[in-house]
């Protein structure tokens, strides 16, 4: 099983950025009920697609110069990075469906 990676202001540039495969973030804090019913799903992706996309998450309270550099203002949010730009922002708990949805442009054909 893939597990999400854990991504910080500090390894954000080189895990995300600079992967050559698109990266779906997850940025979330311990607190955040809807961040924790999210986190299956996530974990679920992570599993599921782990050939064609990368999956981290972000500790949203541990990292606040990351989330004001990428003006995150409500958690959890989702963010696929490609290319190392934004393509695809998902802002608070959605169903598995809905995610993988907006993800399938970036998943091939196991979306």
């Amino acid at each position: 099983m893939t597990a999400p990676i854990t991504v910080t202001t500090d390894t954000f540039q080189a895990e995300v950025l600079e992967s050559d495969k698109p990266v779906l973030v997850d940025f979330w804090a311990t607190w955040c009920g809807p961040c924790r019913m999210i986190a299956p799903v996530v974990d679920e992706i992570a599993k599921d697609h782990a050939d064609t996309i990368t999956v981290a998450k972000v500790d949203a309270d541990a990292n606040q110069a990351l989330m004001s550099d990428l003006q995150i203002m409500s958690i959890p949010t989702l963010i696929l990075f490609s290319g190392g730009k934004p393509e695809v922002t998902i802002t608070g708990a959605k169903s598995k469906s809905f995610i993988l949805r907006q993800l399938a442009p970036y998943l091939g054909d196991a979306a």
